[in-house]
């Protein structure tokens, strides 16, 4: 076969794979008439039909039969190689804006993200962090990343999460209350009995939430020192200010306060932080989508 008729092997493997020239040359982009035409031209250098064409169906001869289980694989590899090749020369551009939690996997992020840009340096990142748990939604931003523990609110923004962080309550030896200090000396605890001491809030008026069987039971918990940063509600439990609820990577990312924290044990288990991300449209612009599937194929660096 002459390297002339590969796009002829092309429409062949097409037309099969439809089951109609119809369908065929609306997959194709041409004419019905001129894929018949092609067709016939192909059959003629070949020397044999390929193709038995009625006017209720296709079916394929010895042949055709030979012939595509042959061309098939090869056309398929082709075919991939130029899509990457045409993906190489048209980089996605522009200037990408991205909503980040504040203090979330900074460093990994920061490799990621230096990693992106350099395999496409055509795209201009713009990054900005948010406090506290879910932002306002605007739509200046193309991705917005979010923790959350309980279901979103409802948007016209698209949500698709990725990932979910374990979450515990950890408390200083180093806290004054005597009453305070017995919680390190029972062996499992009763969410309802937190209601009872100081806790670090990342909101105000921010239940602690656990998990109960499928149920999700609400603990409603007070304190004298509110935080939305988890690297101060962190370095505040280290110093006795109160109970505290982190995802259990913020203690091993510090391994100095991680020896002297002591995580409680509950009899139900705090539910876990979620990571999600939020995108106005399923029509992804190029840049977007280039970014989004880079993250998603190495957010398991943050597990």
């Amino acid at each position: 076969m002459k390297l002339s008729n590969l796009d002829d092997l092309h429409l062949f493997v097409c037309l099969v794979e439809a089951g109609s020239f119809t369908l065929a040359a609306k997959e194709l982009g041409i004419a019905k008439s001129k894929l018949s035409r092609r067709l016939v031209s192909l059959e003629k250098k070949l020397g044999c039909e390929l193709l038995l064409r009625t006017t209720r169906k296709q079916e394929l001869t010895e042949s055709g039969r030979l012939l595509f289980c042959a061309s098939k694989e090869h056309i398929d590899a082709l075919t991939k190689v130029e899509e990457e090749l045409s993906s190489l020369l048209n980089q996605p551009q522009g200037k990408l804006n991205i909503l980040l939690p504040l203090e979330f996997f900074n460093q990994i992020i920061s490799t990621l993200i230096s990693d992106f840009l350099r395999r496409y340096p055509k795209i201009k990142l713009h990054c900005q962090h948010y406090s506290g748990s879910v932002p306002e939604f605007d739509p200046k931003f193309d991705l917005c990343f979010v923790l959350h523990e309980q279901t979103l609110p409802a948007t016209n923004w698209i949500a698709k999460e990725l990932l979910s962080f374990p979450q515990s309550i950890y408390l200083s030896p180093t806290m004054s209350s005597k009453t305070e200090s017995k919680l390190l000396q029972e062996t499992i605890i009763k969410p309802e009995q937190l209601s009872q001491y100081d806790c670090i809030l990342e909101e105000e008026n921010q239940p602690w939430h656990f998990r109960n069987g499928d149920k999700i039971e609400q603990v409603n918990v007070g304190g004298k020192v509110i935080l939305s940063s988890p690297e101060m509600r962190l370095q505040a439990a280290e110093q006795g200010l109160g109970l505290c609820k982190l995802p259990d990577y913020v203690i091993r990312k510090n391994l100095t306060i991680n020896q002297s924290l002591q995580r409680l044990s509950l009899s139900n288990e705090s539910v876990a932080q979620r990571l999600s991300v939020l995108y106005q449209s399923r029509n992804l612009a190029s840049k977007t989508r280039t970014f989004l599937d880079y993250f998603q194929s190495h957010v398991g660096q943050l597990l």
